[in-house]
């Protein structure tokens, strides 16, 4: 059958995307890439290397532990982007660690195969070994690489003080007026403990580092009332307003245990997807009236401690809504939309309806495309837990958060399993506003300090270091300068 030459180079077109040649390395180019193929690394667990057509990769990412690892050779110490090329059919995401500390993720939807990327991971000359490790898995591999790394916008820091809310009180003002004068030159530190400057995680803070944290974490989650329904009672408000009068700011969480109505599993651990059957796609578009009722009935509960919190001129980092782009939770179960629509009602009934002026609006939705808009968020949170010993910066993640948005705003590591080491956030230049270590055991084993997820040594480098601001640190908001 004789083609028209036009159709003919529309198929040879169609062919070459398809079955181009994978990437082969050919030493250090111009562009100082690095790049090996993947079937020629270390297999681990049960990855396999897979011919197919013109293509030999990796594959077989199914179990934990399953993946690759290649050896790298780099001649020059510097920041690199790890590139991987890859086939995932459907958005997936996994581990990448380099010499075994785990330094970020890799994801992205390749239905054919494509590039995704680490960015800006810091490599001393010499050997080092990259792994690609099954998180969500099913992806395949073609190859790995190293890239040089473009710089960092040196105007990235600066971050404007206005909050979203024009009624906020003085006191928030004067919070975030003090966070973004010393974003970019100093980190906040910050701890998660249940039972506030006298926890536990608390005293073995101070125990270790003669200092307090300058950030106290708390969570909403016994004010919610189907958990008062069950005979709790929460303690953190009070709490909270122990820490503030001693010169310490707060944040708080929410783990929102869903109404009653929608348990069925364990009665307190609702907030988790798989204990409830709560459709917020139906309630969100008018089709659950009575289970709007309900989340309305919630939002007004948690708005009475909120108020107690004002009456008492205490500023607040409120992170309702967090990590919805996981699914774990039932507010990010039903996709994007619904979140994004339940994100703007509980910052309307909190802002317009009860008046809570005193919330800094931190957004830890956990990716862009869960992004509420630039007129419900004061600043850009990010969870993440690494592993034991995992010290790294975690710029890539520092770089992703930034790109949420075209708004400069602060981003803070909101929860953190390991902290990280100091030297490598200033190395690094990107620069957390704070962190906060999430409680119990990435802190403590039996009422003292555990070093299963940071070693002393980098918690005692973290407080004596005066790019760290702990409590004792903390200026006097109530009269902070606005100015």
């Amino acid at each position: 059958m004789n083609f028209p030459r036009c159709i003919k180079r529309i198929l040879l077109l169609l062919l070459f995307s398809v079955f181009s040649l994978p990437c082969v390395s050919l030493g250090e180019p111009e562009d100082g890439r690095i790049t090996v193929e993947a079937e020629k690394g270390t297999l681990l667990g049960n990855a396999k290397v897979v011919k197919q057509g013109l293509y030999t990769f990796v594959d077989g990412l199914e179990n934990d532990g399953d993946g690759v690892m290649v050896q790298m050779n780099v001649p020059k110490s510097g920041f690199y982007d790890i590139v991987a090329r890859v086939k995932c059919g459907s958005y997936k995401e996994n581990y990448v660690e380099v010499d075994g500390v785990r330094v970020g993720n890799i994801a992205g939807t390749m239905i054919l195969w494509g590039d995704v990327k680490l960015e800006r991971i810091w490599f001393d000359t010499g050997d080092h070994t990259v792994s690609i490790l099954k998180y969500w898995g099913w992806t395949q591999i073609d190859s790995i690489s190293l890239v040089p790394s473009n710089g960092i916008d040196s105007n990235i820091y600066d971050v404007p003080a206005t909050l979203v809310n024009p009624n906020a009180t003085d006191n928030a003002k004067r919070l975030m007026k003090w966070m973004t004068d010393v974003y970019g030159k100093k980190i906040i530190t910050g701890q998660y403990s249940d039972n506030g400057m006298y926890g536990d995680e608390m005293n073995a803070i101070y125990a270790s580092t003669g200092e307090y944290p300058a950030i106290l974490g708390l969570d909403l989650i016994d004010y919610s009332p189907s958990r008062v329904a069950r005979g709790t009672r929460g303690k953190s408000v009070d709490k909270a307003i122990e820490y503030w009068n001693e010169g310490g700011i707060i944040s708080f969480a929410w783990h929102w245990n869903a109404p009653e109505e929608y348990l069925s599993g364990t009665w307190y651990s609702a907030f988790y997807t798989d204990h409830t059957n709560i459709d917020l796609k139906k309630i969100v578009n008018g089709e659950d009236p009575e289970g709007y009722a309900l989340l309305i009935r919630d939002i007004d509960a948690i708005a009475v401690q909120l108020k107690r919190l004002k009456e008492a001129g205490v500023p607040i980092l409120w992170r309702p809504l967090h990590e919805a782009s996981g699914g774990w939770f039932w507010w990010g179960a039903k996709g994007a939309d619904a979140y994004i629509s339940l994100y703007r009602l509980l910052y309307d009934r909190l802002t317009n309806v009860h008046g809570l002026n005193n919330l800094i609006w931190v957004w830890n939705g956990q990716s862009a495309d869960w992004y509420p808009g630039d007129e419900y968020v004061d600043m850009i949170g990010w969870d993440i837990y690494a592993g034991e010993h995992a010290y790294a910066s975690q710029s890539a993640v520092f770089l992703e958060a930034s790109r949420v948005t075209d708004k400069k705003m602060m981003i803070i590591l909101s929860e953190n399993g390991t902290v990280p080491d100091i030297d490598f956030i200033f190395r690094d230049g990107t620069i957390w506003g704070s962190y906060a270590t999430w409680s119990g055991d990435f802190v403590i084993k039996n009422g003292r300090l555990s070093e299963q997820y940071t070693e002393k040594t980098i918690l005692e480098k973290m407080f004596m270091d005066d790019r760290a601001v702990k409590r004792s640190d903390l200026p006097d908001f109530e009269s902070y300068p606005l100015q």
